[in-house]
């Protein structure tokens, strides 16, 4: 990490001794610069020299690497990303070996950013019927509290809300959504990683980082902290972390959660946009890589938005790329995402030798199109056991690839998924769909699950789980919902349709 002057500084004989700790069995002084000692806060951490802007165009960049080459990529030296406890007490995590173990996780969803709803005028279900990743509701009251109607996003939670209450919703939210209980819960479940979203307006990148805006408005800050307490419990219960930026400027796919729900993105048509998410990333590296195991560099860019925004996209990675392995070196894994084009649209990207310590984030769902949700539950088995085959050829001769997005969840019944007040397609009450039959017993409290229903729950759970386990891992979304208990894997757990132990099947060689 790196420090302001004259803040937290040692006295000259225990900094030496530090030094000489952290060299003695580092072996190397360039690991010892990613380990420092820990006696502040993460809270005065600021960054002392500001980052080249990139901006977004050349090729993708060399990283040079002394690893051998594995699925045609690079690895990192001990395919380790975990960075050391952030205070004495806290154990030092296990390293991970991304290349022999498997990732099995769970998403913090609707904390850091909020998850509202999708909007319905992009055409992503008629583009990718099976990738759509448009969120839950997570946290209706949230959106409730306000008492506006209006408020869709966190864009207009900022925008139509006085500052004050704006404030006191969200630190109310930040403080109880998610607390050290919930990654003792998911440690105690078997979990090794969480993916936790965060929105490019609540990291406090500052104008000695960037040459770009550092405006936020009008957005309501102050979420940073939360995510450093979550970096300390995950290190604690030995948990992993994907940090995701989920949120960028000018909205990456005009989705709730993206910060922004828009028909008119325009991250991707503005270089400004793309410069300053770069400037994020590095910020990101910099500050909290030895304590993430993956960085995630964009969530769902809306590459089915054009050539130009798919151009753009692959461009960014390459330079963000490029940028955090600049800058902190090669053991901090980099995820990218398939954008919407599915993954071999980025055959030969990122591999070796160019690319090291890459992994590709795969979402699936079955639940945003009518034609999804007219398949029976056997045919949504036999769809999910389709990508056995093509991400597991995919992952085998390009990079590392992981299930991180997918749910249980075989309807779109939950609470405003298709946004504030909008019904489902599942009932028809969603405008211009089908009716396929009630919600009731669908959704909701899992008292109101049969027995039968339940039982699916453990089939679908199987067998995408079987899918992600063929690949490199799974990310389920997401930890907890409110009032949707079939997208919960907390409640998933309590209500039995979720092993408590993730390795545990019922129904062995689904896809057989």
């Amino acid at each position: 990490m790196r420090r302001g002057p004259f803040k937290g500084l040692l006295p000259l004989g225990l900094a030496l001794l530090c030094f000489e700790t952290i060299l003695l069995f580092s072996g190397s002084p360039v690991a010892a610069k990613r380990q420092q000692c820990r006696l502040e806060p993460h809270g005065k951490q600021v960054a002392l020299q500001a980052p080249t802007n990139t901006g977004v165009g050349g090729d993708v960049p060399n990283a040079t690497s002394t690893a051998t080459a594995t699925n045609q990529q690079s690895t990192p030296a001990a395919v380790k990303a975990t960075g050391t406890a952030s205070s004495a007490a806290s154990p030092t995590p296990t390293p991970f070996n991304y290349e022999t173990q498997k990732i099995r996780g769970v998403n913090i969803g609707g904390w850091l950013v909020l998850e509202a709803s999708s909007p319905t005028n992009l055409p992503t279900a008629d583009l990718n019927l099976t990738s759509t990743s448009v969120q839950p509701w997570i946290t209706p009251s949230v959106f409730e509290s306000t008492g506006n109607t209006n408020i869709v996003d966190e864009f207009t939670l900022g925008q139509l809300l006085d500052p004050q209450t704006a404030q006191n919703i969200l630190t109310n939210h930040w403080e109880t959504w998610i607390t050290e209980d919930d990654f003792a819960q998911i440690a105690a479940a078997g979990l090794n990683h969480v993916r936790i979203p965060i929105g490019y307006w609540s990291i406090p990148l500052n104008s000695s980082s960037t040459s770009q805006s550092t405006s936020t408005a009008p957005y309501t800050t102050g979420a940073w902290p939360y995510l450093l307490k979550a970096l300390s419990w995950a290190q604690k219960y030995n948990i992993n972390v994907i940090l995701d930026l989920h949120g960028a400027p000018g909205s990456q796919n005009g989705y709730d959660n993206s910060g922004q729900r828009t028909s008119n993105p325009v991250w991707a048509l503005n270089p400004s946009n793309v410069s300053r998410t770069i400037d994020t990333l590095k910020f990101l590296a910099e500050e909290v890589g030895d304590q993430i195991s993956v960085l995630e560099l964009l969530n769902e860019g809306a590459g089915f938005l054009g050539s130009n925004w798919a151009s753009t996209i692959r461009q960014f990675f390459g330079t963000a790329y490029g940028t955090v392995r600049s800058a902190v070196g090669n053991d901090l894994n980099i995820m990218i995402g398939d954008a919407f084009l599915g993954v071999d649209s980025w055959t030969n990207f990122l591999t070796g030798p160019s690319g090291t310590g890459v992994l590709m984030d795969f979402h699936e769902y079955q639940i945003f199109s009518d034609p999804e949700l007219d398949r029976t539950d056997d045919e949504h088995i036999s769809f999910a056991c389709t990508y056995m085959q093509s991400l597991g050829s995919f992952a085998a001769s390009n990079i590392w690839t992981v299930v991180g997005e997918w749910s249980t969840a075989v309807t779109d019944c939950a609470q405003w998924l298709n946004g504030r007040n909008v019904g489902a397609r599942w009932d028809g009450t969603y405008p211009g769909s089908q009716a396929h039959g009630s919600c009731q017993g669908f959704t909701g409290s899992s008292s109101n699950f049969s027995q039968d229903y339940k039982t699916f729950l453990r089939k679908y759970w199987e067998v995408q789980v079987e899918v992600g386990e063929n690949v490199n891992g799974w990310v389920y979304w997401t930890w907890k919902a409110e009032n949707a208990d079939e997208w919960s894997y907390q409640k998933g757990l309590q209500g039995g349709w979720i092993p408590q132990d993730p390795t545990n099947r019922l129904y062995p060689g689904i896809c057989s």
